[in-house]
């Protein structure tokens, strides 16, 4: 199989309400398509994000529908290009009434981080990675040297 990620699909509660968040909160604008049952967003490169939901995608795969509410064992990372950036968008999510499950930090690595919710519960780690190269278009991201210990 080759080394390729196409599309990440979210099963949600409510579509409207959740491409709103993206479209509102992230800014991202949604792709034009015919169906008002899923909603797909350019997520750089040739990767796409959706949302679908959630009982027609556990049907589709076919397993059982779970409740929602707990850890999905997911989380979903945003990276940005300092730590002026993450705390600029923490602000923005506060101002929106955006859950943080954990505010911007030092993390142990060198990083900076936060978490927040989505609207199904779904995390998003916003980061500062000193050690993550980014291109101009923000499309790739790539691994630097680490400054020996």
């Amino acid at each position: 199989m080759e080394q390729h990620i196409h599309f990440i699909t979210l099963g949600v509660a409510d579509i409207a309400v959740s491409r709103r968040f993206y479209q509102d909160i992230f800014g991202w604008q949604p792709q034009e398509n015919r169906h008002n049952n899923i909603a797909f967003f350019q997520a750089g490169g040739a990767l796409m994000f959706a949302l679908y939901p959630k009982e027609s995608l556990a049907q589709d795969a076919g397993v059982e529908n779970q409740s929602s509410g707990g850890f999905s064992r997911v989380a979903l990372a945003h990276n940005v290009r300092s730590r002026e950036e993450v705390d600029t968008l923490f602000k923005q999510f506060a101002k929106h009434g955006v859950t943080i499950t954990q505010p911007p930090q030092d993390v142990f690595w060198g990083g900076y981080c936060g978490y927040i919710a989505d609207p199904d519960g779904f995390l998003w780690e916003i980061c500062y990675n000193p050690f993550l190269e980014k291109s101009a278009d923000t499309t790739r991201t790539k691994p630097v040297e680490r400054p020996s210990e």
